[in-house]
């Protein structure tokens, strides 16, 4: 993977958030990213797809539910700049985890 192709999938706010959101949690499914960020499924579906194809991401399926992490064969490089920038800005997180948060006490979606 180039920087040129790493930064390019980062220039996008809801791709971005995407991002962090799993450096934060490890692993998250499709449902916890449209109730962190708000957002219809096709929508942060079609951001997932992104994600996956410049090879930042990797899913898999469990039962009915996909669930994204960060692609292990990402560069030692990427992965530092994904968990600096998740570590210095929180604020950029609050109202994605606050969300997250509320929808994990009331929904049971994966």
């Amino acid at each position: 993977m180039t920087p040129v192709v790493f930064y390019k999938c980062l220039s996008e706010d809801t791709r971005l958030k995407c991002l962090l959101l799993i450096t934060l949690k490890s692993e998250l499914c499709v449902c916890d990213l449209i109730s962190a960020l708000k957002l219809s499924q096709p929508k942060v579906s079609r951001h997932l797809a992104e994600l996956r194809k410049c090879g930042i991401l990797s899913d898999h399926r469990r039962g009915k539910w996909v669930f994204y992490q960060l692609n292990q064969t990402l560069p030692k490089w990427a992965l530092e700049v994904l968990r600096l920038t998740t570590k210095e800005n929180p604020s950029y997180l609050n109202d994605c985890l606050n969300n997250l948060d509320t929808a994990k006490l009331t929904d049971n979606c994966c």
